[in-house]
């Protein structure tokens, strides 16, 4: 439905169309048989302006009333012709034909018992019927581009909050991503912290010098956590995320091994069996992901198993993919640090996500075993 008119619009709209009233009356004076019905035209006039604000308000009604008016006198035209436009630009094509028929019909009975000098009914039906046409399909149209309008805005507006709706979930995502990806790192770093720690509780008879290597092992594994922990922040706080906050370097399959060795020389018994062919071939994210998965197993082991050796076996060659496998015996004591739960779950979404695959569990006879597999195209 279309929106109401200002009252002043109303207000200039009723004015001109009671001058064209006027200007149709005054100019029927000037034909001699038209004098008679002087007082039939004035009444009418006066009551189609009278009639014009309940047209407004309620179109079809008021313009059915005027075609009726417009029946009985040439000054009832100037409103009926507004009306019939009026309904036509509010209202749906059937209500708006229907007041278009009955302005054409009040106006041919109008033409029939007081026709014009000089142009013949046939003609003056024809006319009539054009002009009745003419309103109804300049309403339509009018109506429908403004309909159209409408809904393209409407539409704008939706896509402009779906489109600020999925920046706002790509930036949840992100955040995120980034989170698990510090999670990985510190849980790593922390769980070595507490071997070291462990190995100087339980061992305070070790020489000076080995006391001082552990304490100086310690000092900087707290100080890259802390680094790590100002970017987890940092990300978390930022409202525009870059690919990689202060600009660290992504591990790569070809880390595997250094992160291995990280791992002996924090006292864990670790068997490497690396059976990959062609590892240059390897895409970056798979590596990347094939890293994060060697990640959380040593440092479950830390955690849940310390002590106790690690098996690593990774296989695979393009075409084939690529999998991993952690095998540790079960613990002999209780854990070294406690776990949230966590790591496992995010580590199976980043393994999902990468198209892979990811199991754990306990093995027969004790221990737990971490299994991957990941997509390796040809």
């Amino acid at each position: 439905m279309a929106r109401k008119a200002p009252w002043w619009v109303t207000a200039v709209s009723m004015g001109l169309i009671a001058v064209l009233t006027g200007m149709t009356i005054v100019g029927r004076l000037s034909d001699p048989s038209h004098r008679k019905f002087l007082v039939l035209d004035v009444a009418v006039g006066i009551v189609a302006v009278a009639v014009l604000p309940i047209m407004f308000r309620r179109p079809a009604p008021g313009a059915i009333a005027l075609a009726v008016l417009a029946a009985l006198s040439p000054a009832g035209t100037p409103p009926s012709t507004v009306g019939t436009l009026t309904v036509a630009l509010r209202r749906p094509f059937r209500t708006a034909a229907l007041v278009a028929l009955a302005g054409t019909v009040g106006h041919l009975i109008q033409g029939l018992w007081q026709p014009i000098h000089g142009l013949p009914f046939l003609w003056f039906a024809i006319l009539d019927v054009a002009v009745h046409t003419a309103l109804l399909g300049w309403g339509q149209g009018t109506q429908a581009r403004q309909q159209l309008l409408a809904s393209l805005r409407e539409r704008a507006t939706r896509a402009e909050a779906e489109q600020g709706r999925r920046v706002a979930e790509a930036r949840t995502l992100e955040r995120t991503q980034m989170a698990r990806e510090m999670h990985d790192v510190l849980a790593h770093r922390l769980s070595l912290l507490a071997t070291y720690a462990g190995a100087l509780e339980y061992r305070p008879d070790s020489s000076p010098e080995k006391l001082a290597k552990a304490a100086g092992v310690i000092r900087t594994g707290v100080h890259q956590a802390l680094d790590e922990l100002r970017e987890v922040i940092s990300v978390l706080r930022d409202t525009e995320i870059d690919d990689l906050p202060g600009g660290r370097p992504q591990p790569t399959f070809g880390d595997l091994r250094a992160l291995v060795d990280e791992s002996r020389e924090a006292g864990t018994a670790v068997a490497y069996d690396d059976r990959v062919a062609d590892p240059a071939s390897l895409p970056p994210a798979t590596g990347r992901t094939a890293y994060r998965v060697v990640q959380e197993g040593l440092t479950n082991a830390r955690k849940h198993a310390a002590g106790r050796p690690v098996t690593v076996t990774v296989d695979g060659r393009p075409g084939d993919g690529l999998r991993i496998e952690l095998t540790n015996p079960a613990s002999n004591g209780t854990s070294l640090t406690p776990g949230s739960g966590t790591g496992l779950v995010g580590l199976t979404e980043r393994v999902q996500l990468a198209g892979g695959t990811l199991d754990h569990g306990q093995v027969p006879g004790g221990g737990f075993r971490l299994e991957a597999s990941l997509p390796w195209p040809v």
